[in-house]
């Protein structure tokens, strides 16, 4: 667990509909979001862009708890999804769960790979490391949720791969899917010759079983048959 805290100051939005988020975002620079999970009604609310934004300049931010200031009340929470607009720098929406600290919660956690730069597979055979999941969902209770998932790349071999479930998580962190029965062999990351080394290779394996094929057809192949001797009578 990290010791870094966030929290957000909010207002309640009773101006709803899309025309009010535009004019919320146009005129106040501030975003529409959500409130919703536990046993209260969901709730309407409005955040200062400028806070939103600084806070995600911050990667835990997505796997944290965060203690969010509407009006006189406090609520633990966490994010659970971000609308961006797709062109410019900016937060449309923000949707946010109550948490319940006795309650286990569903969180997807960034991976943090390691000793990329020492890993066997780069440093001895040439590979470079192709990432497949950058993110986890986990469950757990909030206490137990951790900033990151650690993946060591170091003894990674070449053509070598770190799947889900050989991935070590904190105590009281589960893998959603692995509990789920599922994605065990889902590859998390794993190291590969550069595709243009790895296509010269295959070329140059094709090539040498060519040419295998061509000496064994060669010395396997019929003897040339032989010209009539001069002087043979018809």
């Amino acid at each position: 667990m990290s010791s870094e805290e966030f929290e957000l100051s909010a207002s309640v939005r009773t101006d709803l509909g899309k025309g009010a988020s535009r004019r919320l975002r146009r005129l106040n620079n501030e975003i529409p979001a959500v409130l919703y999970g536990g046993e209260k009604k969901p709730v309407s609310l409005t955040i200062a862009h400028k806070d939103i934004a600084k806070a995600l300049e911050n990667e835990a931010f997505f796997s944290h708890i965060i203690t969010l200031n509407i009006d006189s009340k406090k609520e633990k929470v966490v994010i659970k999804a971000l609308q961006r607009h797709p062109a410019k720098p900016f937060i449309m929406h923000a949707d946010f769960q109550r948490v319940s600290m006795d309650k286990e919660l569903h969180v997807k956690v960034p991976i943090h790979f390691i000793n990329e730069d020492r890993c066997v597979g780069v440093k001895l055979g040439g590979g470079i490391i192709q990432r497949t999941l950058n993110e986890i969902e986990v469950a757990c209770l909030p206490k137990d949720l951790p900033e990151y998932i650690e993946v060591d790349m170091l003894e990674v071999d070449l053509n070598g791969s770190v799947h889900l479930s050989e991935i070590t998580l904190p105590e009281g962190v589960v893998s959603v899917a692995l509990s789920h029965g599922e994605g065990s062999d889902l590859s998390v990351a794993s190291v590969q010759l550069p595709r243009g080394v790895a296509d010269e290779d295959e070329l140059e394996a094709a090539e040498g079983e060519e040419g295998e094929t061509e000496d064994e057809s060669a010395e396997e192949g019929d003897t040339p048959a032989s010209e009539d001797s001069p002087g043979d009578s018809e």
